[in-house]
């Protein structure tokens, strides 16, 4: 089978009348041009020029493979126009997974930014807890919240924060409020849970030294942040909520930050996408977006 690359090079010094000319056109020194030519003459077993000093000439088989050659060419640059245009136009399908406490305070503002400068890119969204296998379920892009450990994803770190630990003015005013995370046994606890009978939370004291772990029996619990907040909200208890789900409660006196001394660990929120070697325009550009806008969005959260 010809070099379709021989051939490219073959319809150019056509054009040309010329090694060198032809050469300079293609950007590569005029001995690999001849190479190429030899080896394609070789390869089919034909004489495709006849060339001297002062012109060129094409054999009988050389006209007609040269047809051939000029479609290659066109094929060639055609091909190259189509990845060009691509690389120049953010467009195509952009396929993302995250997870639930995200999807309205950073996933809908941050999506509709992207598409309001970014038009042509189509965007579908997986909400969920599980781990996505990128190639399996199509996705482009994954937000993760906490450790990685799949050292074949790209990891761009978006957030740092730490969930607080919250209740209602009404519910605080009704009680002894807890100084120390012991004293939370004494009162109602809500807890995002996937149906375990016993919930665990660890605090480390500002002072960094002294750490203490509870375990309990939540007095409710919900693996969904949109069911645990309205239960904290009206007052049923004292309850964990990240602040990227509403930003801004406690700031607006809503909600009342409970043993503010007593802190739980830091998250980290990542953005992740395959290392593939050719990673997709519109995968690239929302991962820069995303870094962009992102702290934006929380401009002033715990840590």
């Amino acid at each position: 089978m010809a070099d379709l690359n021989s051939l490219v090079i073959f319809a150019q010094i056509v054009e040309a009348n010329s090694f060198s000319e032809a050469a300079r056109r293609l950007k590569m020194p005029t001995s690999t041009v001849s190479r190429r030519i030899a080896e394609l003459e070789n390869q089919l077993g034909v004489r495709l020029l006849d060339r001297s000093t002062r012109r060129l000439r094409l054999t009988d088989v050389g006209s007609e493979v040269l047809e051939h050659a000029q479609r290659g060419a066109q094929l060639s640059e055609a091909v190259s126009d189509i990845a060009s245009n691509h690389l120049a136009t953010v467009a195509g399908t952009l396929r993302i997974s995250a997870p639930p406490s995200i999807s309205d305070s950073l996933l809908a503002p941050l999506i509709n930014g992207f598409q309001a400068r970014y038009p042509e890119v189509k965007v579908q969204v997986l909400i969920t807890e599980r781990l996505v296998d990128h190639i399996a379920d199509g996705i482009g892009l994954v937000f993760r919240i906490g450790a990685l450990r799949d050292s074949s994803l790209v990891a761009r770190k978006l957030l740092s924060y730490r969930h607080q630990l919250l209740a209602s003015p009404e519910y605080l005013k009704g009680c002894q409020a807890p100084k120390t995370p012991k004293d939370l046994r004494g009162h109602r606890l809500l807890a995002f849970s996937r149906w375990k009978p016993e919930n665990r939370w660890s605090f480390t004291h500002v002072n960094g030294k002294d750490k203490e772990t509870i375990h309990f029996q939540p007095y409710l619990s919900m693996n969904d942040y949109a069911g645990v907040l309205p239960a904290i909200l009206s007052g049923v208890g004292i309850g964990e909520l990240p602040p990227v789900f509403q930003p801004g409660l406690s700031r607006k006196s809503d909600l009342v930050e409970v043993m503010p001394k007593w802190r739980f660990s830091t998250f980290d929120l990542w953005l992740l996408h395959l290392g593939n070697r050719h990673v997709p325009r519109a995968v690239r550009v929302f991962k820069e977006f995303a870094a962009e806008v992102t702290p934006t969005l929380f401009s002033k959260l715990p840590s």
